[in-house]
């Protein structure tokens, strides 16, 4: 049985010791993909913290949940342990990269580039109206555009649109949780 989780009940949140963050290295989070969603979210690369808990963007501090609700894409703020519950406002979630590690910075381009090529697989076949994908950085190495901004892009993969928005990370200094919540709804719009 996964800590956090009893019989018959939704999981809970739980802190993963030391060792279970060096276990998940390398480890991957199923995608909460379903087809035609409204936005497919994807991030750049499962984290250790929420690799070891299963769960997307699930590190406390991390601005994903909170933006989502101070958006209004979603009617209360979510706990990363309730992902698979973003269908339900026709939200989903994917990685440009599957596994786990303690830095986006461990990722090299070619797999930053594979990367592009799955997800460009996955719109093709699940759909969705609009790709957010959050980190620039990680999008100007995957997609080759040197040049991006946050914001729409010009790029459109299989007849969808993407706009790329700030790593959520609670290490990224330069987007709060109300600033990624302001492009949500810009996005929304």
């Amino acid at each position: 049985m996964m800590r956090g989780r009893t019989e018959g009940t939704k999981p809970t949140s739980w802190k993963p010791s030391k060792a279970e963050l060096e276990d998940a290295k390398g480890r991957t989070i199923p995608d909460v993909l379903v087809p035609g969603l409204d936005i497919l979210f994807c991030g750049i690369n499962p984290g250790l913290y929420s690799a070891a808990v299963g769960h997307h963007f699930a590190r406390p501090g991390n601005r994903f949940w909170p933006a989502l609700h101070a958006s209004s894409l979603t009617n209360r703020h979510f706990s990363p342990f309730e992902d698979t519950e973003l269908p339900l406002f026709g939200l989903g979630l994917t990685n440009l990269v599957p596994r786990s590690t303690a830095s986006a910075a461990e990722l090299s381009c070619e797999e930053l580039g594979a990367g592009a090529r799955e997800l460009a697989e996955k719109i093709r076949n699940f759909r969705p109206d609009l790709l957010a994908i959050l980190g620039v950085t990680a999008y100007r190495r995957a997609f080759g555009q040197e040049g991006a901004k946050i914001g729409l892009q010009e790029q459109v993969i299989h007849g969808v649109p993407v706009w790329v928005l700030p790593n959520p990370s609670g290490l990224n200094a330069h987007y709060q949780a109300r600033d990624i919540a302001a492009l949500l709804k810009k996005l929304r719009n």
